[in-house]
């Protein structure tokens, strides 16, 4: 399967972040890389076939094809996705977000409007506001920059604390048209095997960050399985994201149960 026959004949884009490197690091095909929320965009509109997209994506609009057993997710401390902030947190007022987030902005959103009652205001990114959210490889190289000068709200340790389950931020998502979705889907998880199967060498390789960091970081902090427990973990999001109405027009149709998460076709 060294080829992957299936995947070559797609269009395949995924995020840019060291967290991936493990699931596309051993495809010798080409790779659209950018940022999770344009991913999202891309796969929406059929520029790519294909995408490792923010699980919000799917959420907000269900009816791709899901390739199971793979995620980027946590069950515990994430680490690269995280709140920012001076003081305490009740006191924050306004949070600058990460432009290309798009899943963390709602997990943050749900956060803190369930567990501790707040709605800040959410503006672009700029040094004026008194808390920023940060994501993937800026997040990493903040809190290796800044260290202690801010207090961090880990969203990922946040999460299982509340819930007692893991949080699913990315996932191969494919668009419901493909005439091969259980090949690709397949090839997905057999890069994912050599990818885990070289997770020294990636660290090694990687030249933003330390090789002890990259291993505790891709060893440990993240996860990648999408099992029965990473489905609860969605499940239990989506569920309060209807409850704040976080997910926009879907909000009707999903509470009459118009709408599932897992569909007979996915993969």
């Amino acid at each position: 399967m060294s080829s992957f026959p299936a995947l070559r004949k797609l269009k395949v884009g995924c995020v840019r972040y060291l967290n991936a490197k493990p699931l596309i690091a051993a495809y010798p095909g080409e790779v659209i890389f950018d940022h999770p929320a344009r991913l999202a965009e891309m796969l929406a509109r059929g520029a790519v076939d294909v995408a490792l997209v923010p699980t919000y994506e799917l959420l907000r609009s269900p009816g791709y094809k899901i390739v199971d057993g793979v995620a980027i997710a946590s069950h515990g401390p994430v680490f690269s996705v995280v709140l920012a902030f001076r003081g305490k947190l009740p006191d924050v007022q306004t949070i600058a977000l990460d432009p290309g987030s798009l899943t963390s902005v709602f997990l943050l959103r749900t956060l803190l409007a369930e567990f501790y009652g707040l709605k800040p205001q959410l503006v672009a990114e700029t040094d004026d506001a008194g808390a920023r959210l940060i994501i993937g490889n800026q997040a990493i190289s903040f809190r290796h920059t800044h260290g202690e000068r801010f207090n961090y709200l880990d969203l990922g340790e946040e999460w299982t604390k509340q819930t007692g389950l893991p949080f699913v931020y990315a996932m191969w998502l494919m668009r419901p048209d493909l005439s091969e979705p259980s090949a690709a889907a397949e090839e997905l998880r057999e890069l994912k095997r050599l990818g885990l199967n070289r997770l020294g060498e990636l660290a090694r390789t990687e030249t933003d960050f330390s090789a002890e960091f990259c291993r505790k970081y891709l060893g440990g902090f993240i996860q990648y399985d999408l099992g029965n427990e990473e489905k609860r973990g969605i499940e239990n999001w989506r569920t309060l994201l209807l409850k704040h109405e976080l997910l926009g027009d879907n909000v009707a149709s999903m509470r009459r149960g118009k709408k599932k998460i897992w569909n007979p076709g996915d993969q």
